[in-house]
């Protein structure tokens, strides 16, 4: 009765933690589930990528690792999924720059202008620089990033064409609560103000805002191109994101299925890349065919120069060392 009792209290206390979970299959031994959460919607290809990562693991592991995937924050918000992975409760989750509350150096995921263009990015996050904040990741938190995946970048939306740090001076406009892009756009000479996502159609339409910055994905999710006339090619940030597991999550598997989840992740990365660059093309048809006019007379080198100062205050030493090496990676990468 005791030996009856101990083991469902621990089958309990194992359902309640929902960490990851262990059943015997018939022939095929044990069965484990991991649950993978996210931010965002179903329709989004980070979930579509989630699902072929799931899809992969369970073909390459003979269904011996299973993922169950809970998208659109129905487990609590990014700080929220981490923590939840931390304590053991879930197995994965896609993440960025919001690491930077547990290991500074997540910070350089997303930098405004600390890449030339998608090869240079590509360079630094396969190169020392991204082993670096991998690691980081892996000893600060207790996460290993599986693989990663690249964002578009995000662009500048007016009514009136800006190309320059000048034609910014107090021009009003949105920017996400990082403090970081809020001083590089004061810097640039903007009125940068934080109002969240889903206000900023109604203070454009209103004029209590006269732009906003995002990817072009949101930026076309969200109907800025019913207000919003102009698509300025700022470019200013190119980031990534991970997908991460649970360290001791991915310990806890024999050799032969954690090399087998490794194996889908590189699989899945390519198929994450495909994924963005067919609808990189197809947004941007998507808001020109809607009435936008693309600006691509931008000075890039010009808001580079002018929101250097907010770098320098926000990021610290090492961080800032990092971001010189980066920009750095790419002056020479277009030497060669």
């Amino acid at each position: 009765m005791k030996k009856t009792v101990g083991v469902l209290f621990a089958a309990l206390a194992l359902a309640l933690s929902g960490c990851t979970t262990t059943a015997v299959s018939g022939d095929e031994g044990e069965v484990t589930r991991w649950k993978m959460t996210h931010i965002s919607d179903s329709s989004h290809l980070w979930h579509k990528t989630a699902e072929e990562f799931a899809r992969l693991v369970e073909e390459k592991t003979n269904g011996n690792v299973i993922i169950d995937i809970y998208p659109n924050s129905q487990l609590g918000n990014e700080v929220d999924n981490i923590n939840s992975i931390r304590f053991g409760a879930t197995d994965l989750t896609i993440t960025g720059e919001t690491l930077e509350v547990w290991t500074p150096n997540a910070i350089l995921l997303a930098v405004p202008y600390a890449f030339e263009d998608q090869d240079h990015m590509e360079r630094v996050i396969e190169g020392e620089i991204g082993k670096k904040i991998e690691q980081d990741i892996q000893e600060d938190i207790g996460l290993t990033p599986l693989f990663y995946m690249q964002r578009a970048p995000r662009n500048l939306t007016s009514n009136v064409p800006i190309s320059t740090p000048e034609e910014l001076r107090g021009f009003s406009m949105r920017v996400p609560n990082v403090p970081l892009f809020l001083d590089a756009w004061a810097e640039a000479g903007a009125s940068p103000q934080v109002i969240s996502l889903n206000e900023v159609f109604t203070g454009l339409q209103q004029g209590v805002i006269e732009g906003q910055e995002n990817p072009n994905d949101l930026i076309d999710s969200n109907g800025f191109y019913e207000v919003q006339q102009y698509l300025n090619l700022t470019e200013h940030v190119r980031s990534w994101i991970y997908v991460v597991v649970g360290t001791e999550q991915l310990k806890a598997l024999p050799e032969d299925e954690q090399a087998a989840v490794l194996e889908a992740a590189e699989e899945a990365e390519a198929y994450a890349q495909s994924l963005l660059e067919e609808e990189t093309e197809l947004v941007l048809e998507r808001l020109l065919s809607r009435g936008m006019t693309l600006n691509e007379e931008v000075d890039q080198d010009a808001f580079r120069e002018a929101m250097l100062p907010a770098l320098k205050q926000n990021l610290g030493k090492e961080q800032y060392e990092l971001y010189l090496q980066m920009v750095a990676e790419g002056e020479e990468g277009g030497s060669e």
